[in-house]
């Protein structure tokens, strides 16, 4: 995510906060160390609960890059979303568990640290004790929050892979959508009669999310009905591996193609993006060679593919387009704008 910095790594997966959050330990700065003590605490479990939602994701060979901190919560960027309810459900309800299991696990000890009467004493950083009480209470807040059947909450992700098994994906999603706009409402409501700007922004990431899904499942149901042959161009250009540079570009200006198979006689041994063209320009000039920036392992579809299957390539892998192949053949070039054409029309009739 832009405006992010790397923490540290761990399970291969990049922990990062947004700058956005230091607004957040400025505004609690004059409240002293116990606050700022308690707002690091807070995001060191909504780490905890990403982290438990990815590895949950990884478990079912879904691919997770990096978890955000921002300072509305957490958020872990999967290359793709589970295809399955069941997956879905499991990877949702992994990181309100763990809160979960956090509160029953250390309930006894804190009553023992804190003592009886702090442990259940209003939420507060009067002194370190209560601090202590606070963020472990906290931790039901956010398993209780994460619950709630709205999407784009993990109870709203739950409540769409329990619907999806019965009513299908696309219904599913739109009856979670529906919910999590009407809760967007609400917090949007209090926020403003109580003059709470934190209510405020919680209701517009969850009603802005919640309808960016729903048009990412939109675009899926319709590319379920698309294969690759339905819309690759006819006519494509491949390269050598000893055209330079200049050539390339001379080529992208005169033609709307941007990315290229390399081939040798009729043989794909290579493939370059409109990205290895532009870093290429930069490091070797115009004189460089497509020998030297081509990819020579690249992921390759068949024509026969559906442009669902396609599009997730294209999020795994992070590109924007893929060489087409039959038989060994090289076909053409689909890119991401084709796949944007095709939902395009399609909406425009529904």
């Amino acid at each position: 995510m832009r405006g992010s910095i790397k923490l540290f790594k761990i399970f291969d997966i990049s922990i990062n906060i947004h700058i956005t959050f230091f607004l957040l330990l400025a505004l609690v700065l004059p409240g002293g160390m116990k606050q700022i003590f308690l707002v690091v605490a807070i995001f060191v479990f909504v780490t905890a609960h990403e982290l438990c939602h990815s590895l949950a994701a990884k478990h079912f060979g879904i691919k997770v890059k990096e978890i955000t901190l921002l300072p509305i919560g957490g958020v872990a960027s999967m290359a793709k979303m589970p295809e399955r309810p069941f997956e879905e459900f499991v990877i949702s309800l992994a990181g309100p568990l763990f809160n979960i299991v956090f509160v029953l696990l250390f309930f006894y000890p804190m009553k023992y640290l804190v003592g009886p009467n702090t442990l259940f004493h209003p939420l507060s950083t009067d002194t370190w004790p209560l601090t202590f009480a606070y963020i472990y209470w906290i931790n039901l807040v956010l398993a209780a929050f994460n619950l709630l059947p709205a999407f784009p909450m993990d109870g709203g992700r739950v409540l769409r892979a329990v619907l999806a098994s019965r009513i299908g994906q696309r219904k599913a999603t739109r009856a979670a959508v529906s919910l999590g706009h009407i809760f967007a409402v609400g917090f949007a409501y209090f926020g403003i009669i109580k003059f709470n700007i934190f209510l405020i922004i919680i209701a517009v990431f969850i009603y802005v999310s919640a309808t960016g899904e729903e048009m990412q499942v939109d675009i899926k149901e319709n590319l379920k009905k698309f294969r690759v042959r339905d819309i690759l161009p006819r006519d494509f250009i491949t390269l050598s591996t000893d055209t330079d540079l200049a050539k390339v570009l001379e080529i992208i200006f005169h033609s709307h193609q941007e990315d290229f198979p390399i081939s040798e006689g009729s043989e794909l041994v290579g493939f370059i993006t409109r990205q290895d063209i532009m870093a290429g320009v930069h490091k070797f000039g115009m004189q460089g060679k497509v020998a030297g920036i081509m990819r020579k392992e690249f992921a390759k579809v068949k024509d026969t593919d559906l442009l669902v299957k396609v599009q997730d390539i294209m999020q795994v892998n992070g590109i924007r387009a893929l060489p087409v192949v039959r038989d060994g053949k090289i076909l053409g070039v689909v890119t991401i704008e084709d796949i944007g054409r095709v939902y395009s029309l399609v909406s425009s009739r529904t």
